[in-house]
């Protein structure tokens, strides 16, 4: 079965559609779409697409994320978020890219770093 390419052309891996519920511990490797309701925790390395009218309660940990639907949770992206019009977030968000649409909604705090930058500089204290 032939998966439809989303998000940069990356082929995916698992979708959850509109209607569905889900509830546990995703962890996943490429191109992942949520369409409908998750509870629980997300990491792995990849991308996670929050479709529009998905709602999401977990804190989630993944390499980028595209926020078009609702999450309640803290982020810790390793590369980029990017919040639609049409996206909510209650949550902190820890990231090198944040890219924000007029229209969305973030409640909590932002902390944006280039973590290779951070990771290859070492102590700048001399210790």
């Amino acid at each position: 079965m032939n998966r439809k390419k989303d998000g940069g052309g990356e082929d995916m891996k698992a979708f959850l559609g509109k209607g569905a519920e889900f509830n546990g511990k995703l962890v996943l490797s490429g191109l992942v779409r949520i369409d409908g309701e998750f509870k629980g925790e997300v990491l792995g390395s990849g991308t996670l697409i929050i479709g529009e009218g998905a709602y999401i309660e977990a804190d989630i940990a993944v390499d980028n994320i595209l926020i078009s639907g609702e999450i309640r949770g803290d982020l810790d992206i390793k590369q980029k978020v990017e919040i639609s019009p049409t996206g909510k977030l209650s949550g902190n968000i820890k990231t090198s890219i944040l890219e924000v649409k007029e229209g969305a909604i973030i409640d909590g705090a932002c902390q944006m770093s280039n973590r290779d930058k951070i990771e290859n500089s070492g102590s700048e204290t001399g210790e």
